[in-house]
């Protein structure tokens, strides 16, 4: 059976054990002195200020497209005869970097820039001698008109001087009919005389004589006042025949000018398109020649040796600027994209340079370079992410100079300054953290 009554207990001998000689020997006001000081300093770190931040990765670029390692193209394709460059060579801008030859058969021709420019100059001169041959024309034809005005003032006076004549025609006209009808009459009745025998014979004869000579008179004169009248259709058909003809050589001279002119237009389209054709040539044999764009240093060179061919707007090398402004890409994801703006503060680390970042204290973070948000893009890339562009502070720590494109960084974007406590709360409850805006001063205050 179990000894488990108070009078069979055993006492313990404390004495025995060494551990429990030394809680006896501790002091318990020193314990709690120490256990009181953890948790007022823990209590104060929960009041100490702590400045939410947004962690970002990106790579280091340039600010100006120009200034990015680009690819040296051929504009027109060739055959390469000679390397003047070899990768690591530093080139100035408009140096030759390669040497290639025409293998376009439609290019052989190793006169085809002169013979071009001697075409150009004839056709000039065919455009010339158009031009001239409508300035004669021109001058022919104000000669036609000319020479129509005053033949239509001939054939116009010489209507009006038969119209002058037809009336007087018609004048004497009308005399000699008066006068045949007094002759008559008067034969008539000296017709009757002779009959009552109170007029000769004689007299009546000369009566009828007289008669016959008005009567001849009016004839004549009805004659010629019809003749004016025909001479007046004469002259008037005159003027419209004058009139037609006038206008059939106008309008042949006008026709001949308006050819000369359509083919002084067609010599001009063909010495536009020669002078084109000539400026391309002249161009095209300036190719032959690559040269370098700016001011750099040949990274790779992308084509093979001599004899190889390559197409138009084919890689030949790469080259790398030799001057460039550094820049961060940073990529955030759009859960943080509300909290960034346009200068926002941006704390850099970049892969080589050790730091040791506090990200709640960024002033007592050590290695870390500032930096600016400069633009944020409007949609985003295919990781997902938004693009955010930084740039280095004016007036502050400079960037490190060995810094080489494409390198890795990591950006701390600075937001709102809370308490701790406030902080541990925040991550506890997966809350975003707080918006920034910046101050701005009202215009009263202005």
């Amino acid at each position: 059976m179990l000894n488990l009554t108070p009078s069979n207990q055993n006492p313990i001998a404390m004495d025995a054990f060494e551990s429990l000689q030394g809680l006896k020997s501790s002091s318990k006001p020193l314990r709690k002195r120490f256990v009181y000081g953890l948790l007022a300093l823990l209590l104060i770190v929960l009041f100490l200020p702590w400045t939410q931040t947004i962690q970002a990765d990106g790579t280091v670029s340039t600010l100006r497209p120009e200034q990015r390692p680009q690819e040296i193209q051929s504009l027109i394709a060739g055959r390469i005869e000679k390397w003047y460059v070899k990768d690591g060579d530093f080139v100035r801008k408009g140096d030759t970097i390669l040497f290639i030859s025409e293998i376009k058969e439609s290019y052989f021709d190793p006169q085809l820039v002169g013979r071009s420019e001697n075409q150009l100059k004839n056709k000039e001169l065919s455009v010339r001698s158009y031009s001239d041959k409508v300035r004669s024309l021109d001058q022919r034809i104000d000669a036609l008109i000319e020479t129509g005005k005053l033949k239509l003032q001939q054939a116009t006076l010489k209507i009006k001087q038969t119209q002058l004549k037809l009336s007087a025609d018609s004048i004497e006209y009308s005399a000699g009919k008066l006068n045949y009808q007094v002759a008559k009459e008067q034969f008539e009745r000296f017709e009757k005389l002779h009959k009552e025998g109170l007029k000769s014979l004689t007299e009546l004869e000369t009566r009828k004589v007289a008669q016959q000579r008005a009567q001849a008179s009016m004839l004549q004169a009805q004659q010629k006042w019809m003749q004016s009248r025909n001479e007046i259709s004469d002259a008037r058909m005159e003027l419209n025949a004058i009139e037609t003809k006038f206008q059939d050589e106008v309008a042949k001279a006008e026709s001949d000018k308006f050819t000369a002119l359509s083919s002084m237009y067609e010599a001009e389209v063909e010495v536009s398109k020669l002078q084109s054709q000539v400026t391309n040539y002249s161009i095209r044999n300036g190719m032959y020649y690559v040269l370098a764009p700016q001011d750099g240093r040949i990274a790779c060179t992308l084509t093979a040796g001599l004899g190889q061919t390559v197409k138009a707007g084919s890689q030949i090398a790469s080259i790398m600027p030799s001057r460039y402004d550094h820049a961060v890409e940073l990529f955030v994801r759009p859960m943080d994209m509300p909290l960034v703006h346009p200068g926002q503060v941006v704390r850099l680390q970049f892969d080589g340079w050790p730091a040791l970042v506090f990200s709640g204290w960024p002033n007592s973070s050590l290695g870390s370079f500032p930096a600016k948000v400069l633009a944020i893009d409007q949609f985003t890339t295919d990781n997902g992410m938004f693009r955010l562009l930084v740039v280095p502070v004016k007036g502050q720590k400079s960037w490190p100079k060995a810094l080489r494109v494409g390198g890795g960084a990591k950006g701390i974007m600075l937001l709102k300054t809370v308490p701790v406590w406030y902080e541990f709360w925040r991550v506890i409850n997966g809350f975003p953290p707080d918006f920034y805006t910046k101050k701005t001063k009202s215009s009263k205050q202005k």
